[in-house]
C-alpha cells in the first residue's frame, strides 16, 4: 500500500520527536513501515538497512529516506527525512541559542562539567561497540591502530579513510564473494528529472550562501566533506569534525565542541545534528542552516542515486572490502577522540566514577537519554 506524502511527512515527524538511541529507532521504523503500516515487504527493509550501512550518513534518518523513496520516489524521500530530521533541528536550534546566551551562568558550568564526561563516556562504548560489530581478524586490529596512530600524528583524517579504504581491498578483495547477475533497471524519467531538480537546488544553495556570505558557503563545503566520509553512521563523522572545525580550523575549542555533542544527545535523531550547534556558535541561524543542509545533503543524495544499482555495489568484492576497510579505521579514529576528549577533562574521583557509571549503563543497554539526563542532574549538585 504506497502512502500518500503526507502521510509519510507526518508517520516520519512523530517517529523523528522520540527517535533518541540512533540506530535503536530501526526497530521502530521497520514495526511501523513493515509491520503495521505495510508499505515495504521485509526483504525490502532489509536490503535498505544494509544499503544504508554500506553508504555514508547516520544510518535511521538514511533508512526513513530510503522507506520513502521505495513508498513514493524521490518526492517521498525527501519528505520522509525532513520528516524525521526536522524535530532534532529545531530542538538543537533552541538549545544553541540557549547555550549561547548562558554558558557562562555557574549552574550551566556545572551541568556542562558533568556532561562532558558523559561524552567521553558515550564515544568510549561508541568505540568498544564499534569495534565489537566491526572486528573480524586480527589484520582489523592491526588497521584500526595504524589509523589512530596516524591521526595522532597528525595525518588528514581523510586521509587515514582513504587509505583504510584500499587495505579493506586488498585484505578482502575477491574473497567469499560471489558476483551474482542483477536485473538491469531502467531510469524512471521523472525520478531522473527530481534528481536533477535537486542537484540544481544544491548548487544554487550554495551559491546563495557563498553571495551572501563566504564564510557560509565554506562552512557548508566542509560540512558537505565530512558528510561524504562518514562511513558507518554519526559517530563516524565525529573524529572529522573534531580534526577539521576543531583541530585545523580552530573555529570552536574542545570544550564547546563536546558540550555540542552532549546537546545532540538530549535532542531525537542522529548524533551529526551537533553540526547545527557547531553552525550557530559561528554564524547563528544563517550558520546553523548552511551547517545542517551540508551535513545531510550529499548523504542522501548518495542514497537516491545507489539504490537502484545497490545489488551490483554489494556484490562487488572491491566495494564489501573498501566499506569494510573504511570501517575499520572509524574504530581507530573513535578511539583517538575518546582519548582527546579525555584530556580536555580534569579528572578526580567523582569525574572517575560518573564515567565508570555512564560506561556501564550504556553498556548494559540503558538508553543513552537517560544516561545523560541522569548525569546532568548530578553534576549540578556535584559540581
Amino acid at each position: 500500500m504506497n502512502p500518500s506524502g503526507h502521510e509519510l511527512f507526518l508517520s516520519f515527524l512523530r517517529l523523528g520527536l522520540t527517535a533518541f538511541g540512533g540506530p535503536a529507532m530501526i526497530a521502530y521504523i521497520r514495526e511501523m513501515s513493515v509491520k503495521r503500516k505495510k508499505w515495504l515487504d521485509d526483504k525490502t527493509f532489509n536490503d535498505g538497512v544494509a544499503l544504508c550501512q554500506s553508504i555514508p550518513g547516520a544510518t535511521a534518518i538514511q533508512i526513513a529516506a530510503y522507506v520513502g523513496l521505495r513508498s513514493r520516489g524521490i518526492r517521498g524521500a525527501l519528505l520522509s527525512y525532513a520528516g524525521f530530521g526536522l524535530p532534532a533541528f529545531i530542538l538543537m536550534l533552541i538549545l544553541s541559542s540557549l547555550y549561547a546566551r548562558y554558558h557562562e551562568v555557574p549552574g550551566i558550568i556545572s551541568l556542562f562539567n558533568g556532561l562532558q564526561v558523559s561524552v567521553v563516556a558515550i564515544v568510549a562504548h561508541a568505540t568498544y561497540s564499534f569495534g565489537k560489530s566491526t572486528f573480524e581478524n586480527y589484520r582489523h586490529i592491526i588497521l584500526a591502530v595504524a589509523s589512530a596512530v596516524l591521526f595522532w600524528a597528525g595525518i588528514s583524517p581523510f586521509i587515514v579513510i582513504l587509505g583504510a579504504a584500499f587495505a579493506g581491498i586488498a585484505f578482502h578483495g575477491g574473497k567469499g564473494i560471489s558476483i551474482a547477475p542483477t536485473a538491469e533497471r531502467e531510469p524512471d524519467g521523472r525520478n531522473v528529472k527530481r534528481l536533477s531538480m535537486l542537484f540544481l537546488i544544491l548548487l544554487l544553495g550554495l551559491l546563495a550562501f557563498y553571495i551572501a556570505d563566504k564564510r557560509l558557503f565554506n562552512l557548508a563545503a566542509l560540512m558537505m566533506k565530512i558528510d561524504l566520509f562518514a562511513f558507518g553512521g554519526g559517530f563516524a563523522s565525529l573524529p572529522l569534525m573534531l580534526h577539521e572545525i576543531v583541530t585545523v580550523r580552530g573555529w570552536i575549542d574542545h570544550k564547546t565542541f563536546m558540550d555540542g555533542i552532549a546537546l545532540g544527545q538530549v535532542t531525537p535523531g542522529p548524533i551529526v545534528i551537533t553540526a547545527t550547534f557547531v553552525g550557530y556558535m559561528l554564524h547563528g541561524l544563517s550558520g546553523a542552516l548552511a551547517a545542517t543542509l551540508g551535513m545531510f545533503t550529499p548523504s542522501f543524495l548518495i542514497l537516491i542515486i545507489v539504490t537502484p544499482v545497490f545489488d551490483k555495489f554489494k556484490a562487488s568484492a572491491y566495494f564489501s572490502g573498501a566499506t569494510k576497510g573504511i570501517c575499520v579505521s572509524f574504530v581507530g579514529l573513535l578511539f583517538f577522540v575518546a582519548i582527546k576528549f579525555s584530556s580536555a577533562v580534569p579528572w578526580d574521583i567523582i569525574r572517575v566514577l560518573l564515567f565508570a557509571g555512564g560506561f556501564v549503563a550504556l553498556f548494559k543497554k540503558i538508553d543513552i537519554l537517560y544516561v545523560v539526563v541522569i548525569t546532568a542532574v548530578i553534576s549540578l549538585f556535584l559540581f
